[in-house]
């Protein structure tokens, strides 16, 4: 309970517990096989892609950040053809590299759901709102600095490693303004949404594949509006 006292606050840490949270709740749904996290966090200075598939998104509302996710090509091929699969796919259908386009949509479908998951989150339970751009996605050979203008005055950077259920590995990487959320009422968030409602509405449209798959015709395009 908050008291004037004794306040309930919510930092960084909290946030990105959210957010690890919706990846794992998302990607065991969309996998049908556990998706874990570490229990520890690592403080890092800057948000960076790296190979094999980058994957990032912005956000901005109550407060302003950024979202990277770095899969390798093992993890990314596994859920890929996990989520596939249990879509009703043939596994003689999907795509057999990571390079694939259809690898790409898939993957920057997963992510609009785990941060419209997020998004939802935040706005029961810290009363705030957010909105999301499109993610962007990119296959990568070299690991690329990420340095995008989200307004940031005192930016502060996590990174937390994922496993899947055959342990690939995978990386979440969150930056934020440095802020304090602090609880001056006691209340009940809202009631969360139903799942499967909720993922079929961020569900991304096939003919939007262009939008979010190995991003863009022109790659260097993609980088040159990022100012890199």
């Amino acid at each position: 309970m908050s008291t004037p006292d004794n306040p309930v606050v919510f930092r960084t840490e909290d946030l990105l517990l959210n957010l690890c949270n919706s990846v794992a709740s998302v990607l065991t749904k969309a996998s049908h096989s556990q998706i874990r996290f570490s229990g520890m966090v690592q403080k890092i200075t800057k948000t960076c892609l790296k190979p094999d598939i980058g994957c990032f998104v912005l956000f901005d509302g109550g407060f302003s950040g950024l979202v990277v996710m770095n899969f390798s090509a093992q993890a990314a091929m596994e859920l890929y053809e996990q989520y596939m699969v249990n879509m009703g796919m043939s596994k003689a259908e999907l795509a057999t590299t990571y390079t694939s386009d259809e690898v790409s949509n898939v993957m920057g479908e997963l992510m609009n759901q785990i941060v419209g998951d997020f998004t939802g989150k935040v706005g029961r339970e810290l009363q705030t709102h957010i909105t999301q751009n499109q993610p962007k996605m990119l296959v990568l050979n070299k690991q690329v600095i990420l340095s995008v203008d989200t307004n940031l005055d005192h930016p502060e950077a996590r990174r937390v490693t994922f496993y899947t259920g055959r342990n690939n590995i995978f990386y979440l990487e969150l930056a934020v303004d440095r802020t304090e959320f602090i609880k001056l009422v006691d209340f009940e968030p809202h009631e969360a949404p139903d799942p499967d409602e909720l993922l079929e509405q961020n569900r991304i449209p096939p003919d939007a594949g262009v939008q979010v798959g190995a991003q863009d015709d022109d790659p260097d395009e993609l980088l040159k509006s990022l100012g890199m």
